[in-house]
């Protein structure tokens, strides 16, 4: 849809929510999804810190100041182009896939036992992580981007052209989302084979480093596995940045230098790490791990419902329009996650604030409910009235786009 989204109507997800939405409403959109940028870089902050620890030995606050500076490495490579960085990318990708695939071989996994895995259950005790898998595989950011980079390519002003690069890159997401499953399920079938079938639980990053060593009896598994983790942060960190950029154009039309704009969003994540590492150590950094994933979950479904709501706009979109088909999945995804966000959020209200003062309520309580309003506007108003007409759309099959 994201891509039907940029191709169809040329402008991408940031461009078009301020194209609809008020001033007070995309400012929201905006903040949140500022928000998720910046626990997105915690995370690639944190994934780099812990890399460098294990495989160099490199103490944690000192690996925070490194990851400041491999900023520079990503302003050197967005002067080299959008092919270049993109071939970069995909080399990253393909470096932690490689080095989980490793793992699984050294572990010899019980095969029936991961069939058997592929049966959807779900342990009530276990909603917290799994929000936060879910947030950590559908990062809200990537449906900007993409939105944003399939207009990088040539696409004929045609309606014909338009259906053969929507085609091209329905195969292309397939085959990019397909391989991203692969890899997030050799993590899981490594863990479960080296871990989980011996008994033996794991709290922190490290100690799951520690444990390959004695459980695999060979030194390539923990290399491994920091050469993926190092691998991991760095990719996160390219892609979080061009979002970065596109969303603060796109919602804002304001533009940054891009120096500036990511030692900002650099600067933003390192402050929750350092403080953590410094006072908590590795076992504060696992936890504020998590916490940084169910944040991006949390902001999904305010990028998630816009781009659904666009992409079935008949005025916006014309012969391009989902299918009824299409509304009815991914309106059913789209409660999925909304329900399982909700869930989660006042669950954990009810155990943290359950015996706090009134002003800590009014704290928590006045933008979480300023962020439902926005949410329940966002899903319920179109429905409501009809949508804006965006410039440029394509609405009919001879029409030929400008």
């Amino acid at each position: 849809l994201c891509a039907r989204l940029g191709i169809v109507t040329g402008l991408d997800l940031a461009q078009g929510c301020r194209r609809e939405y008020s001033r007070p409403l995309n400012l929201c959109l905006w903040l949140l999804a500022e928000i998720a940028i910046a626990a997105t870089d915690l995370a690639e902050v944190l994934g780099t810190v812990v890399g460098l620890n294990l495989l160099f030995g490199l103490p944690l606050l000192w690996g925070c100041a490194v990851t400041a500076m491999d900023t520079f490495l990503l302003l050197a490579l967005q002067r080299l182009g959008m092919r270049k960085m993109e071939a970069f990318i995909v080399m990253l990708v393909a470096t932690i896939g490689a080095c989980f695939f490793i793992e699984i071989y050294l572990a010899k996994p019980d095969w029936g036992g991961i069939a058997s895995g592929f049966v959807p259950h779900m342990d009530p005790s276990a909603l917290y992580v799994a929000i936060g898998m879910i947030g950590a595989t559908v990062m809200p950011h990537n449906l900007y981007l993409h939105s944003s980079l399939v207009q990088s390519r040539a696409v004929s002003n045609t309606v014909t052209g338009k259906k053969e690069a929507c085609k091209y890159n329905l195969i292309d997401s397939t085959v990019a989302l397909n391989a991203a499953f692969l890899v997030n399920a050799a993590i899981l079938i490594m863990a479960a084979a080296d871990f989980h079938s011996r008994g033996i639980m794991v709290t922190e990053i490290q100690q799951a480093h520690g444990l390959l060593n004695g459980v695999l009896g060979t030194r390539l598994a923990p290399i491994a596995f920091a050469v993926a983790l190092l691998a991991a942060g760095q990719s996160s960190t390219i892609t979080g940045t061009l979002a970065g950029q596109i969303i603060m154009e796109g919602f804002l039309n304001l533009r940054m230098r891009p120096w500036l704009r990511r030692m900002v969003t650099r600067g933003i994540a390192l402050v929750p790490a350092v403080i953590v590492i410094a006072l908590a150590g590795d076992t504060g950094l696992y936890r504020l791990l998590i916490l940084s994933q169910v944040v991006l979950s949390l902001q999904l479904p305010f990028a998630t419902i816009p781009l659904i709501h666009f992409t079935s706009d008949f005025q916006k979109m014309g012969i391009f329009a989902n299918r009824i088909w299409v509304k009815i999945a991914a309106w059913s995804i789209a409660a999925v996650i909304v329900a399982l966000n909700l869930k989660l959020v006042f669950e954990e209200l009810a155990g943290w604030l359950g015996h706090s003062p009134a002003w800590v309520w009014v704290l928590v309580m006045i933008p979480l409910t300023l962020a439902l309003a926005a949410l329940a506007y966002i899903t319920f108003g179109p429905f409501l009235r009809p949508g804006r007409k965006w410039e440029g759309t394509i609405t009919t099959d001879a029409h030929l786009v400008a």
